[in-house]
């Protein structure tokens, strides 16, 4: 015989002598010695009612990323954004195509660097407004950890502050727009 013919037959042979291991089902072989099967399955079903009975407690992984979220946007509110400036440069853009025709030095300066101030008091107004509502929301929920409350509360204040300053350029309070000297 050959080495091949030789395993054939002990494969053969193992698989012919282990009929009663393949006949038992899978819950009667994993089945520990000495538990009746009855008993297994009314062990399986008490803990089942018991997991389903326990009250899962809240993790707080949402107001904690509720807080740091506010408190992120909070200062992008203040020191503004991506957005904001894309914001005004489209919008000294079209400043720029209305004045090619002509216009007076005050709605050049109106045209070209007032709309675009105004529209970056606009989008940091929206970012501090966010971050106002999104720390609010988190102050108003129960149960946080004392960090979550303070970064709640930075996130409201900044929205605040942010709403404040973004009003202030827009309403022209802090610096007005220049003007045009006469001829």
């Amino acid at each position: 015989m050959n080495p091949t013919e030789t395993e054939e037959t002990e494969k053969t042979t193992a698989a012919t002598e282990a009929p009663e291991a393949t006949e038992k089902p899978a819950a009667e072989a994993a089945e520990p010695v000495g538990t009746p099967a009855a008993e297994k399955h009314e062990t399986d079903h008490e803990t089942d009612d018991d997991a389903k009975e326990t009250p899962r407690a809240p993790s707080g992984i949402g107001a904690a990323a509720g807080a740091v979220v506010a408190a992120g946007l909070g200062v992008v509110a203040l020191s503004g954004s991506w957005v904001g400036k894309i914001a005004a440069e489209r919008q000294t853009l079209i400043g720029q195509i209305k004045t090619a025709q002509g216009g007076t030095p005050a709605q050049q300066i109106s045209a070209l660097y007032g709309d675009a101030w105004h529209t970056t008091a606009l989008v940091n107004g929206v970012f501090a407004l966010v971050a106002l509502i999104v720390g609010g929301a988190v102050l108003a929920r129960p149960q946080k950890a004392g960090w979550v409350r303070a970064f709640a509360v930075a996130g409201a204040a900044l929205g605040v502050l942010g709403l404040i300053v973004s009003a202030g350029m827009y309403f022209d309070v802090f610096l007005s727009l220049p003007s045009a000297g006469s001829r």
